[in-house]
C-alpha cells in the first residue's frame, strides 16, 4: 500500500432543484472539478449535477461506482481502491449530504478501517436546517426515520416519540415518503396532545419553503398541500 493515500471527500447537493452554488460553498465546486472517481446512487442525477456546477467537467473521463438498494455488501471495498492507489474518490449525496438519512455510511466506515482520510464537505441537511428553524430544543433531539406505515403501529410510535420527548425533553424528529405527508400531518394533529408543538418543515432552500411551528391541535386547519413536497416533522412536548 503507498504511504501517500487518495482522500474520500463527502460531497453534498443540492435540496431540490436550484442553482448549487446558491446552497453550496465554492470549495464544493473546487473539489468536483478536481475528482474523477465518484461514487454515487444514481449515475443520471449525479452526471446531470456535476454538469450544472462543473460545466468544463468531461463527462467521459468520469468513473462512477453505483451505490444503492442493490449493491452487494462485499463489493463496497474496491469502491476505495482509488483511494488506495493514491486518487481521490467523491461519495455524492443524491440529495443533501451524505451519510444523513443518505446511503454511504458504510463506506466511510470502510474507509477509517483502511486510513483513508474522510473529508466531509460543508452543504444543506434538510434535517438539521429544520431543527434550526423549528424552535425546538437543538440540544436534546433525535433523529428516527421513516414511522410504520401501519395506520396502529404509526399512532403507538407517535405516542411513543411524544413520551420521550417530554420525559427527555428532546425534538423528536422524522421524515415521510413525500405522497403520504398530508396523512402524516392529519395523523399528528388526531393522535398527540393538542399542545405538543409540531414543526413542518418543507421543500427546504427551495422557492416554495415552507417552514412552520404550531400546536397539534392547530394542524388541523393546514391549507398548505405537502403532496409530494419534501417535508421534514418534528414534534416537542413540553
Amino acid at each position: 500500500m503507498k504511504s501517500s493515500l487518495g482522500k474520500l471527500y463527502l460531497i453534498p447537493t443540492t435540496l431540490g432543484d436550484n442553482e448549487p452554488l446558491e446552497v453550496l460553498p465554492i470549495s464544493v465546486k473546487t473539489i468536483i472539478e478536481n475528482t474523477t472517481v465518484f461514487i454515487v446512487e444514481n449515475e443520471k442525477t449525479a452526471r446531470r449535477f456535476i454538469k450544472r456546477i462543473s460545466p468544463d467537467t468531461v463527462q467521459s473521463d468520469l468513473k462512477m461506482f453505483h451505490l444503492n438498494k442493490f449493491t452487494e455488501s462485499s463489493d463496497l471495498p474496491s469502491f476505495l481502491e482509488p483511494c488506495l492507489a493514491g486518487t481521490n474518490v467523491g461519495l455524492l449525496s443524491e440529495a443533501g449530504c451524505p451519510s444523513v438519512a443518505d446511503p454511504g455510511s458504510d463506506v466511510v466506515k470502510i474507509a477509517h478501517e483502511q486510513g483513508v482520510q474522510v473529508v466531509p464537505l460543508v452543504g444543506p441537511s434538510s434535517i438539521l436546517l429544520a431543527l434550526m428553524s423549528s424552535g425546538m430544543n437543538g440540544q436534546g433531539f433525535s433523529f428516527n426515520g421513516y414511522l410504520p406505515i401501519d395506520k396502529s403501529e404509526r399512532k403507538q410510535e407517535l405516542k411513543r416519540l411524544e413520551r420521550l420527548s417530554f420525559d427527555h425533553n428532546q425534538s423528536q424528529i422524522f421524515i415521510e415518503t413525500p405522497y403520504r405527508n398530508n396523512k402524516m400531518l392529519e395523523d399528528l394533529s388526531n393522535t398527540l396532545g393538542k399542545n405538543t408543538m409540531v414543526c413542518v418543515a418543507c421543500d427546504i432552500t427551495l422557492p416554495t419553503e415552507f417552514i412552520k411551528t404550531k400546536p397539534a391541535s392547530e394542524w388541523s386547519k393546514n391549507t398548505e398541500d405537502l403532496h409530494k413536497r419534501p417535508s421534514i416533522f418534528i414534534i416537542h412536548k413540553s
